[in-house]
């Protein structure tokens, strides 16, 4: 009997169909770019058998998208020092006169706006009222418009304005309304992510900048579009829209931010940035969008896609209003461990020739760029600066855009699963459901290389910038010799 049930236990097991086969190493050995000999395929059989039961098991714990990747990424070239802290510099005081119609107020500059503000001329709900107006007329039209923060709005304009009546005057946003990518968390409002699968989200979490711009005494009136999951302008109420073209879509994926703030709907506004999130819808626009470095400003209650990649910075309607912004938004919370306190010096340049301004020397000279931006350089040589022709360093930083999408398909692991992808508007095969099923075929080897040539990189720019203070180049030039992330 004892010999039965062992003959019986023998032949269930020779039956049961293994998981990973010597075929399967085969197979796999095309990605990794490596060939293994037939006694090293047997030895791997076991091990990866046993890895891939790891994987399972990892796959039953739910870990929310608010959970950070403990390895921190640090940008910071080798031997790189940098000052911290705040540096306490005044911005220019814009003396601005109330128009003869309130309206005429939508178009006008953070700085503008707050002395309107400060010297009460115009009141904070005044204001608020005719932005909230301008939203509801428009949002239509635009498309850019998730949630209108109607009755926060109203509470804090009227809160800013008892402070300012009371002598208390918090700064150059205090009273100013602004509009968040709707990837920023604010209690009590949907945080859909611009995603089907998560247009009923609330979550009960105010994200930093949110808190840093509350504190300010700023207005939040809406939360605006972006595309689904932080890609193009295609969200799941339909396609944001350039104000300057219907036609056209806003560019992505701080669609909502760009199209918003460049129609005057918003006094400014937050976006985000992993591969090209502000400085894409800016352009597209016609906003200042200012793409901080990593590190800067504290992302948490912030949708994570890229948590070496992403960053929020201010969508604005001049470069002065970008800085005050961004003054506010930066620096530690003690939550978001990549941020650190690097001073930011925003200089009186009152002899622009001392600036040296680098410039890439063959990208204005190549049919491909616009005439718009050939115009813009004719008009930077004409101001007699200190041009200096530089080439960015050689270097297939194409290639790297796979970081990306690893990162982003282990943010939404749990929707490819689930096949709750299948929810998202875009289907196509560069959007992000087939993305983030592509990417289970990046080799973790390679991403870590991936990574450490990237420190390479930082390095190279480093030595380069140590040449010019700041350089230009022409709209999308990049993107045009790279190839293309899931971001473009």
């Amino acid at each position: 009997m004892k010999k039965l049930l062992l003959i019986i236990t023998v032949f269930i097991a020779g039956c049961e169909k293994k998981e990973i086969s010597k075929n399967d190493i085969i197979s796999s050995e095309k990605i990794l770019g490596i060939e293994f000999s037939s006694s090293e395929r047997d030895s791997l059989i076991n091990t990866v058998a046993r890895r891939l039961g790891q994987y399972k098991a990892l796959r039953e714990i739910d870990i929310p998208n608010n959970i950070s990747f403990p390895l921190f990424y640090d940008p910071l070239p080798i031997g790189m020092k940098i000052s911290q802290g705040k540096d306490n510099f005044q911005f220019r005081d814009i003396k601005t006169l109330r128009p003869d119609n309130l309206e005429k107020c939508a178009f006008m500059t953070i700085p503008q706006l707050a002395y309107l503000i400060r010297t009460k001329q115009v009141s904070s709900e005044e204001l608020t009222r005719m932005y909230l107006d301008r939203l509801k007329r428009y949002q239509n039209d635009l498309q850019c418009v998730v949630t209108l923060t109607e009755e926060l709005a109203i509470e804090q304009a009227r809160k800013a304005d008892l402070e300012i009546s009371n002598g208390k005057y918090l700064g150059l946003l205090h009273g100013i309304p602004w509009g968040a990518k709707d990837l920023l968390s604010v209690p009590n409002y949907k945080t859909t992510w611009g995603a089907v699968p998560f247009k009923d989200q609330i979550i009960d979490e105010k994200g930093t900048v949110v808190k840093k711009l509350e504190e300010a005494g700023a207005v939040l009136v809406a939360k605006l579009t972006l595309g689904a999951l932080a890609w193009g302008d295609v969200w799941f109420g339909g396609k944001t829209k350039n104000p300057w073209n219907l036609e056209q879509g806003s560019s992505g994926s701080s669609a909502g931010p760009g199209s918003a703030t460049s129609a005057g709907l918003v006094g400014f506004s937050i976006g985000s940035e992993t591969w090209g999130s502000i400085v894409s819808p800016s352009t597209r626009n016609g906003v200042t969008g200012l793409r901080p470095s990593f590190g800067t400003v504290s992302r948490s209650g912030a949708m994570a896609l890229s948590w070496t990649m992403d960053k929020l910075g201010p969508m604005t309607r001049s470069v002065e209003g970008a800085a005050i912004v961004f003054e506010t938004i930066r620096g530690k919370d003690n939550i978001d461990r990549t941020v650190k306190d690097i001073q930011f010096k925003y200089p009186k340049m009152e002899d622009l020739k001392k600036l040296r301004v680098g410039y890439i020397a063959s990208a204005f000279n190549d049919s491909l760029v616009s005439e718009n931006d050939k115009a813009s350089f004719e008009i930077i040589q004409s101001l007699g600066l200190n041009l200096i022709p530089i080439e960015l360093p050689n270097f297939p930083t194409g290639s790297l855009s796979f970081i990306l999408q690893a990162e982003a398909a282990a943010a939404f692991d749990e929707l490819t699963r689930t096949n709750q992808d299948d929810l998202m508007v875009r289907q196509i095969k560069n959007a992000w459901p087939n993305v983030f099923r592509e990417a289970r075929f990046i080799p973790a080897v390679e991403y870590i290389n991936a990574n450490r040539a990237r420190s390479l990189l930082n390095q190279e720019m480093a030595n380069l910038m140590e040449e010019v203070d700041v350089y230009i180049i022409p709209s999308y030039y990049c993107l045009l010799y790279t190839s293309p992330s899931p971001r473009d």
